[in-house]
């Protein structure tokens, strides 16, 4: 049975109304978002949608299954959070514009993610690792609906775990700050209370997104169905694959039309309308 999920600022019963009479599904209206069930549409039909209206359209696939979630594992850098925390400590050292190039670039999936990060890391080589502390307290901030996602996420006894391309020292910190279960990311390598320009071990890139996915499911004894995988970049998309219900974030044109959902109008708590909880 084909399930609509419908959530944005611009969306009205009314509205609401007439896409169902549309796909002739069965409306149940939320206070947050609205499904429709039984939907008659296919993919090209919720394009046409998506292009006619200005909210989150989506529908969830077949054998999605919201109940079973037990894990969501999301990225880090402009999905869990609105920056790429690498940019902006490149700012300290007027290196901004030449290492966010090379991010959108490995971000759209035009070069290697592994060579991209390394040729990234070096230009910070010498740079304080106080820094560090200065991003994480005066640029970091959390995306939209994340901590009422996170919270909601655990009263429904959903486990969280954060993964990145980026560094552990923003993983650690966020990872206490809000609860979450299990964090994996790059290690910084410093010497003498300054970074090295290099990454300290194996590069946590797509694979090793992925296989993070899989590890976890294991220690939760869960299959990979049961979970759900956000991300913005292209370094996302193979632990999407195995995922019950992928999710592009605000993402780059090739994760959007690689996963299974995408987010455009709204803030991380719109995951919550995508497993349908109500939320306030």
């Amino acid at each position: 049975m084909t399930t609509l999920v419908l959530q944005g600022t611009a969306l009205s019963r009314e509205i609401a109304d007439q896409i169902t009479l549309h796909v002739s599904g069965a409306l149940n209206w939320q206070q947050k978002f609205a499904t429709i069930t039984g939907a008659s549409i296919g993919k090209d039909g919720i394009n046409a949608l998506r292009q006619q209206y200005d909210f989150d359209i989506n529908m969830l696939p077949a054998s999605f299954d919201a109940s079973t979630v037990g894990l969501l594992v999301t990225d880090m850098d402009s999905t869990l959070i609105s920056i790429e925390c690498i940019d902006e400590i490149a700012d300290f050292m007027n290196l901004k514009p030449q290492v966010a190039k090379i991010t959108e670039a490995a971000m759209r999936g035009d070069i290697d993610f592994e060579t991209s990060l390394r040729k990234r890391v070096s230009l910070l080589k010498g740079l304080n690792v106080s820094v560090l502390e200065r991003v994480y307290e005066e640029r970091l901030q959390l995306n939209p609906g994340a901590e009422v996602m996170v919270e909601t996420l655990k009263q429904n006894d959903i486990k969280l775990a954060l993964v990145s391309g980026g560094f552990t020292f923003f993983t650690d910190r966020l990872k206490q700050r809000l609860g979450l279960d299990y964090t994996q990311a790059n290690l910084l390598a410093e010497k003498d209370g300054k970074l090295t320009g290099e990454v300290d071990g194996e590069i946590c890139g797509a694979q090793t997104k992925a296989d993070f996915l899989l590890h976890c499911c294991e220690q939760l004894d869960i299959t990979p169905a049961q979970t759900l995988a956000v991300g913005d970049g292209a370094n996302d998309l193979l632990m999407m694959e195995p995922a019950g219900l992928s999710v592009a974030y605000h993402a780059k044109s090739r994760v959007q039309q690689q996963a299974d959902t995408a987010i455009n109008h709204n803030g991380l708590d719109a995951i919550l309308g995508l497993l349908q909880l109500n939320y306030n």
